[in-house]
């Protein structure tokens, strides 16, 4: 009998530790990292990340909408991870970067890619800095939402690779690296920017931004926007934080400071976006906003029957500089001027426009006022303000009505007056849609005294990043009589 159930014990023992062994997942990307060898890999089968991407213009340029790599060897590309999913703002996707420091002057350029992976919680795989080498055989590069990426397909779109490749494809280095992220003001970046670590200083949420949550408006589909903007020059770009990222309830920062994130396009690649891995990388913490002076006398319900000015710009030449009597068109920077304009296209004028465009400009900055003739606040009441704006993709330039009731009437002048925004006035934005024109709403002025002069200010350049077009027309002012 004591044998029998000594025989008995021993089999449960084996079995328990059978059970125990099927439990165990043996794929090495599963397991908890107490090793990891640096992979052998030729540096004759190492490529640059120049390369990849000059294969993929050459497909383009020869009529295709992506490339598959091919090789007669293994060819890899190292990297180094720059995004992390942990918070929930990145999913499916790992975005690498070529170099460790954004201000490397190295003629070999900073670029990166994404990489589109049908697996979740790539943290606790791929950390934030870790070194890594793709297989490139096989793969196809090509846009994602804009921005390139690196994946598997039909060679006509760019799809995920599956989780079982992720092996046979990343091979992981047990190198960390402390990743410097490329100092840049907003106006200077490029689509070479794209898929890389950026930090941006002197930032701030856009005052309308306050008391709002990183993503969980009613608003908010998908990803919530949050538009960020440089107290250095105006220049904005949105912040993209998704509606599963762990700190969408947070309340948005109030001050100024710095943000790093990655650079990036939208989903239905619109506009530009900052997205950031953690909310640790919003760094707002000086308390002194540089908020501009502003008139706020809220919008009117309604607008008198007596006209003060009317503008519609039928009377302009079609590309040629606006010149109406009293009006002042100034060329703060560049060369470019608001100009008349008529299109019948998807995105029409309504007739004739008042048109600033930057695009193909040749100049770092263009910069322009349109300027309306003296208005005087104290001889009616009831005055109120409309327009309507339009654009098309505005990628990161802008437009803002100001007024100043101290300009002397010179373009000399117009840089030493005092120029408040008149906030109540909707333009159109950034992530708009390029068809439709929007009303301004009816501005209330009948707070405001004096003599005013309103300014369509036009703040953009000739990069690609920094291009948009924007349109003006049916400008009103009228009172009660």
């Amino acid at each position: 009998m004591k044998i029998i159930n000594s025989l008995r014990f021993v089999l449960l023992l084996l079995l328990c530790i059978g059970l125990l062994q099927s439990c165990v997942k043996t794929d090495d990307y599963e397991l908890p990292e107490t090793s990891i060898k640096e992979p052998q890999i030729p540096s004759e089968n190492k490529t640059t990340f120049k390369t990849i991407k000059s294969l993929y213009e050459q497909a383009i340029n020869g009529g295709n909408s992506t490339v598959v790599i091919k090789s007669e060897t293994d060819l890899f590309i190292e990297g180094y991870v720059v995004s992390s999913d942990k918070s929930g703002n990145f999913f499916e996707e790992l975005i690498i970067q070529n170099k460790t420091d954004g201000s490397d002057p190295d003629a070999d350029p900073r670029l990166g890619f994404c990489l589109l992976l049908n697996k979740s919680n790539l943290y606790e795989t791929f950390q934030f800095g870790q070194k890594v080498y793709i297989k490139m055989n096989g793969l196809i590069v090509g846009e994602n939402s804009g921005v390139l990426c690196i994946g598997k397909g039909d060679g006509v779109r760019v799809g995920q690779i599956q989780a079982s490749e992720i092996p046979s494809i990343i091979s992981r280095s047990p190198e960390i690296a402390e990743i410097q992220p490329k100092v840049v003001q907003l106006q200077d970046l490029t689509s070479k920017d794209e898929n890389t670590l950026i930090q941006l200083e002197h930032m701030q949420l856009n005052r309308f931004e306050l008391g709002a949550s990183f993503s969980s408006e009613a608003y908010d589909e998908f990803d919530g926007f949050r538009v960020l903007e440089s107290c250095d020059s105006g220049v904005s770009v949105m912040m993209q934080t998704s509606t599963y990222a762990d700190f969408k309830s947070l309340i948005v920062p109030e001050g100024k400071g710095s943000v790093s994130g990655i650079y990036s396009r939208d989903y239905g690649d619109d506009f530009n976006v900052l997205v950031v891995n953690s909310s640790a990388d919003v760094l707002l913490s000086n308390s002194e906003r540089c908020d501009p002076l502003e008139l706020h006398c809220g919008l009117a319900e309604s607008f008198g029957s007596g006209n003060l000015l009317v503008e519609d710009f039928e009377a302009q030449k079609n590309n040629k500089p606006i010149e109406i009597a009293e009006w002042t068109n100034y060329i703060e920077a560049g060369t470019q001027a608001w100009e008349a304009y008529s299109s019948t296209s998807s995105n029409a004028s309504l007739g004739r426009s008042a048109r600033f465009q930057s695009a193909s400009s040749g100049d770092t900055s263009n910069i322009g006022w349109l300027i309306t003739p003296p208005i005087n606040l104290d001889e009616q009441v009831g005055e109120t303000l409309r327009f309507k704006t339009s654009n098309s993709l505005a990628d990161s330039s802008f437009m803002e009505v100001l007024y100043s009731n101290d300009w002397d009437g010179t373009e000399a002048g117009v840089l030493q007056a005092t120029w408040a925004v008149l906030s109540a006035a909707y333009v159109v934005k950034n992530s708009d849609s390029f068809v439709p024109w929007f009303n301004s709403g009816v501005v209330d002025l009948s707070c405001g005294t004096g003599v005013m002069h309103i300014a369509f200010k036009y703040t953009g350049g000739g990069q690609e990043s920094f291009d948009g077009v924007y349109e003006l027309d049916d400008i009103r002012i009228d009172y009660i009589e």
